[in-house]
């Protein structure tokens, strides 16, 4: 069985799996995303940056925006962080960016365990 969007997913993890293993942990989020982006640019991954969201509401776009850390391949979120452990909280702002956003697929990685934590988050 396949995974949504698996190629792209793999070609993602992989770059992070890299910045983990020459970073390690114990940095700030910042230095993990700027990490990150050097490693995705040098595997060509597209990607934005700290890349506005619209929201919708009954099909209509709010006047606010989110701001996701990085969208891969113009529909994979991806929300870095540099914690202990993720939380519900993390899980629950990465929920709300695919509901609001209609996307259907996000990553949230953590750099700050000692071994990389990448969770799938499907709507």
């Amino acid at each position: 069985m396949a995974y949504l969007y698996e190629n792209e997913s793999y070609q993602i993890i992989g770059a992070a799996q890299e910045v983990h293993k020459e970073l390690g942990s114990g940095f700030l989020e910042v230095v993990y995303q700027d990490a990150l982006e050097m490693e995705l640019n040098g595997r060509q991954v597209p990607f934005q940056r700290e890349c506005p969201l619209d929201i919708f509401y009954k099909n209509r776009k709010l006047p606010r925006t989110y701001y996701a850390d990085f969208v891969c391949f113009e529909k994979i979120i991806i929300e870095t962080k540099a914690v202990k452990s993720l939380t519900e909280e993390h899980y629950a702002q990465v929920l709300h960016y695919l509901k609001a956003t209609r996307f259907r697929l996000a990553l949230l990685i953590n750099f700050a365990e000692p071994s990389l934590k990448v969770k799938r988050i499907i709507l």
